[in-house]
């Protein structure tokens, strides 16, 4: 049995695998992913078969205006939603009259960005008289995966740390649709510091995007990446931020690595060792940061008796190599449950920054229900993950 059908059942919840009870064949969701400045278009089936993922990137658009200029970003949407869309469907073997339901991404995001997958995703479905889901963001995020681990799938309640360019969330996740938020951030999400100390250093953005750009810069050269123990020239220990609290802020190591690079007459004047180094003492206090606020969330939840024996790890920060390879992170688990391990998940990198894939398993559990939206449904750019729920 596949996870997800596992999941509904454990969940109490009944489920056909397509609209006429009468049909075997698996339910097909056509599903698209408009948040930001990513177009997503991909076809997966309810055993948790990837039949298409397609991305299509607007890093180059935005490379001159230093970050996500919106306008820009819901043009291109416009542009690549179509041929994204069908070649989703080309690459998965089917008609878009072959797919059972489509979803989109309702929220949280750029509300422009949301608009037009939104509109797309809705009015083909209208056109088509399929049934359509919109889906959370980050709870997307945070099941792919119960997806990509099918063979062994972290069970519920698990702890989720959801890093990305517009979250950074610490939740704990208690079914399908219940998130309990343990820690967020009052400033700046990891993913955005990132993307402003990468240009801060006037590194030149890979084909991820600047935040990627600065994770490669840190482990370009035969020096151990991001290692604090490494001989150090003028850079400073960045400082720990909210130590001891359930809380995540970022601001204060972004003003950091700004006085220091100012003081010492902006990124131009930097030598390239000064500035490796920097980045690297950046990057371990960032995620030395979500070290240490998982492990006050374990030990939160040991307090209260809630059993956790898994945490996710997902988000597009979470495809840094940097954090995926960090021990600590580990220890940190261990430490909390010495006697029983608890696992720590990863989905695959290219399933961490912003994709199709993970809209469409998200919806899957609403599709099976026949819990549908309406075609009239509005995009939430604003929306708690904790609102589910109720």
């Amino acid at each position: 049995m596949s996870g997800i059908f596992l999941t509904l059942r454990r969940a109490g919840i009944r489920c056909t695998r397509r609209q006429n009870p009468s049909s075997s064949r698996l339910f097909t969701v056509l599903a698209v992913e408009s948040s930001a400045d990513d177009t997503g278009a991909a076809v997966v089936t309810s055993s948790g078969n990837i039949l298409s993922n397609i991305v299509v990137k607007q890093h180059q658009i935005h490379e001159d205006f230093g970050g996500i200029h919106p306008y820009k970003a819901v043009q291109a949407h416009q542009r690549n939603l179509p041929g994204a869309v069908r070649k989703a469907l080309t690459d998965a073997g089917l008609t878009v009259t072959d797919v059972d339901g489509i979803a989109f991404t309702r929220g949280p995001g750029m509300p422009g960005c949301l608009g037009a997958g939104a509109t797309a995703a809705l009015t083909l479905a209208a056109a088509l008289n399929k049934p359509v889901v919109g889906v959370h963001h980050m709870q997307a995020h945070a099941l792919t995966a119960l997806l990509t681990s099918a063979e062994s799938p972290p069970e519920f309640p698990f702890l989720t740390l959801l890093v990305s360019g517009g979250h950074t969330l610490l939740l704990l996740a208690s079914s399908l649709t219940q998130f309990r938020i343990l820690a967020t951030t009052p400033d700046e999400s990891i993913g955005r510091v990132f993307d402003k100390v990468s240009r801060m250093l006037a590194l030149p953005w890979s084909s991820l995007g600047p935040g990627a750009a600065l994770e490669d810069f840190c482990r370009s050269s035969s020096e151990p990446s991001g290692d604090c123990d490494s001989s150090r020239h003028v850079v400073p220990v960045l400082p720990r931020t909210m130590p001891g609290a359930m809380a995540f802020s970022f601001s204060g190591l972004h003003s950091a690595v700004e006085r220091f690079v100012t003081a010492h007459g902006g990124a131009q004047a930097l030598d390239i060792t000064t500035k490796r180094e920097l980045a690297r003492e950046f990057q371990r206090a960032a995620v030395g940061q979500l070290e240490e606020k998982v492990g006050l969330a374990l030990h939160w939840c040991q307090m209260r008796g809630i059993d956790v024996r898994h945490i996710v790890v997902s988000g597009g920060v979470a495809s840094n190599a940097y954090l995926r390879d960090r021990c600590a992170l580990r220890l940190s688990a261990q430490e909390a449950s010495p006697h029983i391990p608890i696992s720590l998940v990863f989905p695959p990198p290219s399933l961490c920054t912003d994709n199709a894939v993970m809209i469409a398993w998200a919806s899957m559990h609403r599709f099976l229900a026949r819990d549908f939206d309406n075609y009239s449904t509005t995009i939430l750019p604003k929306w708690s993950i904790e609102e589910l729920s109720g």
